[in-house]
């Protein structure tokens, strides 16, 4: 049972949400990164997430949660984010105009129970955590497992008609399945591997690293594969995140299906290996990429990468047939980057997050950094996404100072 108290205040968001959702300018910015993901002639696009919300929490009453129940309350807290940051640093943020009531099922994308468990260490007085190797002989590989998938219908159902119950003539609720994940192996297989003993295996035991990375990407794909034939998948072309980036909305990704389920083919796809940063392009494919593309390849697109460099490994990269997005971490040369994604692919570009750490927040350095940036990107299709950002010295108007500046300069391109 839903209490009056819970009820008004997830109406009183839900009518500031429509009225959002409403203005003129959603359209615009959807069409922003519809051309933008279609290879179409637009300027960058901008967004800001993963930032440090309880900085903010602490001093924006506004952000604060209210409602008693649990389900009810993480849902306040989304809305009460998305609300914030439109009024503060929307740059080209979508609101929708509708209430998603998301799938309760699972796993999703890469971390699951595989059957092995981890060894972590984490020193004293330190917030790093050192995983300790577990899978040493080819009969540890042999024990990475398909985990179970799980669909839970009728919470499902039980959640669409308390949300619909709740928001009814206010703001229209709609189901949503799974609509994009991470399938990115070596952020789960790390933490079972270690670090150092999976750089020297490759070396003086490939075959070690071949098995694991095989079998736990066959698992990879059995899990897709039964979440298809649940029916757990959903249309991912509209105003989902992709990958590491920005909005997924594209032209060549449907918008509706009829007589089918969804399937992966509507989807974008997404992978990475943060790991092999440093990982030459041929050790790159023989031990990530060459496992990961069966099932990228099963996507309508996909997108690569986070924080690894990739500016060196685009010979490996056109290997992906359906790719379209990549990522040009802080880390990336990004006038090479350029020069080798040219007119092919959206550069996913993310600015160093530390500009927000010292204890002046330089406007005129944050500038710069952006300019360029786009500058080194002239004549390609680029997205600027500040992500990763671990303090904002709760000063949270940081976030709205960069969104001003990324916004003026993206805008007059």
């Amino acid at each position: 049972m839903v209490s009056a108290k819970d009820k008004e205040i997830l109406r009183r968001l839900g009518e500031k949400k429509l009225k959002v959702s409403s203005l003129p300018s959603q359209k615009e910015k959807m069409e922003l990164w519809r051309r933008l993901n279609s290879l179409q002639k637009s300027r960058p696009a901008v967004w800001m997430n993963e930032i440090p919300w309880h900085e903010l929490e602490a001093v924006k009453p506004e952000l604060m949660a209210q409602c008693e129940d649990q389900f009810l309350r993480q849902l306040e807290l989304r809305l009460r984010r998305e609300l914030y940051q439109w009024d503060h640093f929307r740059c080209d943020m979508i609101v929708d105009p509708f209430i998603s009531c998301e799938l309760v099922g699972g796993p999703v994308g890469s971390y699951a129970d595989y059957g092995i468990k981890e060894n972590a260490r984490k020193e004293e007085g330190a917030h790093d955590v050192v995983y300790l190797p577990v899978l040493e002989t080819l009969a540890d590989a042999e024990q990475i497992r398909t985990p179970q998938v799980w669909y839970d219908k009728l919470e499902t159902e039980r959640r669409f008609i308390c949300l619909s119950e709740i928001f009814e003539g206010i703001i229209p609720v709609i189901k949503r399945g799974l609509v994009h994940q991470w399938h990115a192996p070596w952020d789960q297989i790390i933490h079972w591997y270690g670090i150092e003993r999976m750089y020297v295996d490759m070396y003086e035991n490939p075959e070690l690293v071949h098995r694991v990375i095989g079998n736990f990407t066959r698992a990879l794909g059995e899990v897709l594969d039964m979440q298809e034939s649940l029916g757990m998948l959903d249309l991912g072309n509209g105003n989902w995140r992709v990958g590491s980036g920005g909005m997924g909305a594209v032209d060549c990704l449907p918008e509706k299906v009829e007589g089918r389920p969804v399937s992966p083919i509507d989807q974008w796809g997404c992978s990475n290996a943060q790991i092999f940063s440093e990982v030459s392009p041929d050790m790159h494919w023989e031990f990530s990429l060459q496992y990961e593309l069966p099932i990228m390849s099963r996507f309508g697109l996909t997108y690569y990468g986070c924080c690894e460099p990739l500016h060196k490994k685009f010979d490996m990269l056109r290997r992906i047939p359906n790719l379209r997005k990549i990522s040009a971490s802080p880390k990336a040369d990004l006038e090479e980057f350029a020069m080798n994604a040219g007119h092919d692919y959206v550069i996913s570009w993310k600015p160093n997050p530390a500009i927000y750490a010292p204890d002046f927040f330089d406007e005129v350095a944050a500038r710069k950094q952006i300019d360029e940036a786009i500058e080194k990107c002239a004549g390609c299709s680029m997205e600027i996404i500040m992500k990763d950002v671990t303090t904002i010295r709760n000063d949270p108007e940081r976030l709205d100072r960069w969104a001003a500046v990324a916004m003026a300069s993206a805008e007059s391109c």
